[in-house]
C-alpha cells in the first residue's frame, strides 16, 4: 500500500499534467449557429411527441438541451440586435421592429471581435440587426460559407433558416413550401393550446408548422453532415436554436413565455467538453437569454467579452447563473408597445406601459394575409372564440404575472391576488433597477430619441444626464394605471418633455377629462416635442374633433423625420373613422411619399414600409377597401 499511493499519485499528477498540456495546445474551437425562425421548443428532444426531428434529436442525445432559454424580445430584429451584440437592444435603441439606428464607432458587435482575433466570420443569410451590418462580417451574403475561410482558420459561422418565419407558416399554398416533404403530421393529432379555436382549420395551420420544423431539421442534418465531410464536426461547438416563439398569435410579439421561450440544443465536441465543464447534466434548467450569447462564445473562443456587453458567459469555470432572465417588447411594424418583463423561471411578470392598446390592435398586420389570424377573425365573428384569445382584443391591464409550472399556457393572471402582491412589488423593483441600470431607450418615445441623437447615437445621448434622467422618467411612468388627476397633471405641466409624455400617456389610460386637463393637452399642441403634440392632437380628437388637433397631426404627417411621421401615421391610424378629415392629404401628398415595390406598395421595409401600412389602416378605416398581401 505505501508503494501504491505514491506510484496512483505520479500517473494522476502525470494524467492531469498531460491532459491540461493537451488542452493548451489545442486550436480554438469552430463555433456554429443554426438558427430558424420563429418556433417555440417544439422538437422532439423537449418531449414533444408530436415534432419529427431526428438530426437535432441527434445532436441533443449527445448534447446539452437548455430548457428555460429566452430571445429576450418576442420578434426577431430587436431579438437578433441583442444575440449578436450581447447588450439588450434597449441599450441601444434598436428593441423596435424595424428600425435604422445608428451605434457609436467603438462598439464592435460579435463577428468583429472575433475577426480581431484571428476567426473566420461568415453569415448566410438574414442580419435584421436594426442597425447597418455593412463590413462588421467577412462574408454575409447567400453564399457565406466556413468553406471559404483560409486553410486551418478557426471560424465562426452563422446559418439562418426561414423556412420555418411565420410568412410560410400562414401560407395560403402550404404545398408550395413543402413539396419534397415526405412524412407529414396529421392534423388530427395536432397539438391545440386552449387560447386558439380548436377547429379543422387551425388544426391544419399547426401541422403545416411541424411540417416546416421538420424541413428545418433536415437543414441542421445537412450542415451536419457537410461538417463530418469536410472533418471538422469533432472541432466545431453548434447551437441550434429559435429567434423566439412560434409565428402565430399570442406567441411572436407576444411578450408571455410562449412569444420569449426559445429552443437551444448545444453540441459540444469531447475534446472540448472542459469549455463546458460546469454543465454536469444533459438537461440544462439555467436562465440563458440571447444577451448571454455574445458573451458565452467569445469565452469557448478565449477572448475576454467587450466592457460594454451586458450578458453573462453561461460556459465553463466562469460561468454566471442569471437569478433572472428580463423580457421587452417596443414597437412591431406600425404597432406601438412598451412592455417589460421580468421572470425568475417559475414566474413571469409583465409591466404595460401603454395599457390602452391591445394586444391585437386595428392594424394591417394583424387583419391581412395571415391564415391563423383569419381563423381567429372567423372563430370571433362566430362567437366561438376562446375567451383567452378575445381578450386580446381589448386593452391590456397594467400588470401580469403567471406561474409558470402550475400555468405553462399563460391563462390566470395572478396580479390582483393577494398572496402574491409581495412578489409583484420584489419583481418591479427589479425591473425597475433593470431599466434604470441600462438605460432604457423605451422610456424615451423613438420619435423623440431618434431627434436627439441626430450628430450622435442613441446609446451615447440615453448616458447623457443632461438629456435623460431615468429615475425621473421611471416615476412618471409608474404613474400609467392611477387615477391620479393631480399628478398627471404636474408631469403635463413639467419642463422636461419625456416627463410631459408620460403625463399624456398616464392620463389617456386614466380616461380623465376635466377642463383644466383638456385646456393642458391644447397647450401641449404646439409642444416643441413632436410626439407631445401628434399625442396631444391624437386625444383632442377623440374627445372633441379638435381642428386644431387635425392641422397638428396634417404638421407632423408632412415631417423630414420619418420617425416622425411614423407615429403620426400610428395616431391616425388609431382615430379610427375619425381619421376622415385628414383623407384628401393621405391619399394626394404623404402616401405617394413611401409608395414603391415592396409588397407592391411601400418603398423599403424600413420606415417607409411602416408609414404606408398604418396610413392603408387609415383608408380602410375610413371605408375604402385596399388588398395588401396575397
Amino acid at each position: 500500500m505505501k508503494i501504491f499511493i505514491p506510484i496512483l499519485l505520479l500517473y494522476t499528477l502525470v494524467f492531469f499534467s498531460c491532459n491540461s498540456e493537451s488542452q493548451k495546445d489545442l486550436p480554438p474551437p469552430n463555433i456554429l449557429w443554426i438558427s430558424t425562425e420563429d418556433i417555440d421548443p417544439a422538437w422532439g428532444c423537449y418531449g414533444d411527441e408530436y415534432a419529427t426531428t431526428p438530426h437535432i434529436d441527434n445532436l441533443a442525445a449527445d448534447g446539452f438541451v437548455f430548457t428555460r432559454a429566452s430571445a429576450n424580445s418576442p420578434i426577431c430584429a430587436p431579438a437578433r440586435s441583442t444575440l449578436i451584440t450581447g447588450m439588450f437592444a434597449t441599450s441601444l435603441g434598436t428593441q423596435h421592429l424595424r428600425s435604422d439606428v445608428p451605434l457609436p464607432n467603438d462598439l464592435k458587435i460579435l463577428p468583429e471581435i472575433l475577426r480581431e482575433h484571428g476567426y473566420y466570420t461568415s453569415n448566410n443569410v438574414k442580419t435584421d440587426y436594426n442597425f447597418s451590418a455593412e463590413g462588421r462580417w467577412d462574408d454575409s451574403s447567400k453564399d457565406a460559407h466556413w468553406r471559404n475561410r483560409k486553410e486551418g482558420q478557426p471560424f465562426f459561422s452563422v446559418v439562418n433558416f426561414m423556412i420555418t418565419h411565420e410568412g410560410p407558416t400562414n401560407n395560403a399554398d402550404p404545398e408550395s413550401v413543402k413539396k419534397d416533404l415526405k412524412l407529414r403530421h396529421d392534423p388530427a393529432k395536432a397539438p391545440i393550446p386552449p387560447y386558439f379555436p380548436d377547429t379543422p382549420k387551425m388544426r391544419e395551420i399547426m401541422a403545416h408548422a411541424y411540417d416546416l420544423i421538420s424541413i428545418f431539421d433536415q437543414g441542421v442534418g445537412n450542415l451536419v453532415q457537410q461538417l463530418k465531410d469536410d472533418g471538422l464536426y469533432d472541432n466545431t461547438i453548434i447551437f441550434v436554436f429559435s429567434d423566439h416563439g412560434f409565428g402565430l398569435p399570442r406567441h411572436k410579439r407576444w411578450l408571455t413565455n410562449s412569444g420569449l421561450h426559445i429552443p437551444l440544443v448545444l453540441h459540444v465536441p469531447e475534446k472540448y467538453r472542459h469549455l463546458v465543464s460546469n454543465l454536469k447534466t444533459r438537461q440544462v434548467d439555467d436562465l440563458v437569454g440571447f444577451v448571454d450569447f455574445a458573451p458565452t462564445v467569445l469565452g469557448l473562443a478565449g477572448i475576454a467579452p467587450s466592457s460594454y456587453m451586458e450578458g453573462n458567459n453561461f460556459l465553463g469555470p466562469n460561468a454566471v447563473k442569471n437569478q433572472y432572465s428580463f423580457g421587452f417588447r417596443s414597437r412591431a411594424d406600425d404597432c406601438n408597445e412598451m412592455s417589460r418583463s421580468v421572470s425568475d423561471g417559475r414566474y413571469l411578470y409583465i409591466r404595460h406601459y401603454l395599457p390602452q392598446l391591445p394586444y391585437i390592435q386595428n392594424a394591417i398586420i394583424f387583419t391581412q394575409g395571415k391564415q391563423a389570424m383569419e381563423e381567429i377573425y372567423r372563430a370571433r365573428n362566430e362567437k366561438t372564440l376562446p375567451i383567452h384569445m378575445e381578450q386580446y382584443f381589448h386593452p391590456k391591464m397594467t400588470i401580469e404575472l403567471y406561474d409558470l409550472e402550475a400555468d405553462p399556457y399563460e391563462l390566470n393572471n395572478l396580479a390582483m391576488k393577494p398572496e402574491h402582491q409581495e412578489r409583484i412589488g420584489l419583481f418591479q423593483k427589479e425591473l425597475d433597477q433593470w431599466m434604470i441600470k441600462h438605460r432604457d431607450s423605451g422610456m424615451l418615445n423613438e420619435s423623440e430619441y431618434m431627434l436627439r441623437a441626430k450628430g450622435s447615437s442613441v446609446y451615447e445621448i440615453l448616458r447623457d444626464d443632461t438629456q435623460f434622467d431615468p429615475e425621473k422618467t421611471l416615476e412618471a411612468m409608474n404613474l400609467v394605471g392611477q387615477i391620479d388627476g393631480g399628478s398627471i397633471l404636474l408631469r403635463m405641466q413639467d419642463q422636461d418633455p419625456l416627463i410631459r409624455y408620460w403625463g399624456l400617456i398616464a392620463l389617456e389610460y386614466a380616461g380623465l377629462n376635466s377642463s383644466l386637463l383638456v385646456q393642458e393637452l391644447e397647450i401641449i399642441l404646439d409642444d416643441p416635442s413632436p410626439i407631445n403634440a401628434i399625442q396631444s392632437a391624437k386625444m383632442l380628437i377623440q374627445l372633441k374633433e379638435d381642428p386644431k388637433a387635425y392641422q397638428t397631426l396634417g404638421k407632423y404627417l408632412r415631417a423630414e423625420e420619418e420617425t416622425t411621421v411614423l407615429h403620426a401615421a400610428i395616431a391616425l391610424r388609431l382615430l379610427e373613422e375619425k381619421a376622415k378629415p385628414l383623407i384628401p392629404l393621405v391619399k394626394d401628398e404623404i402616401y405617394p411619399k413611401y409608395a414603391g415595390e415592396v409588397w407592391g406598395r411601400y418603398k423599403s421595409w424600413s420606415y417607409p414600409m411602416f408609414i404606408g401600412m398604418a396610413l392603408d389602416q387609415v383608408r380602410i378605416n375610413c371605408g375604402e377597401e385596399i388588398a395588401v398581401r396575397n
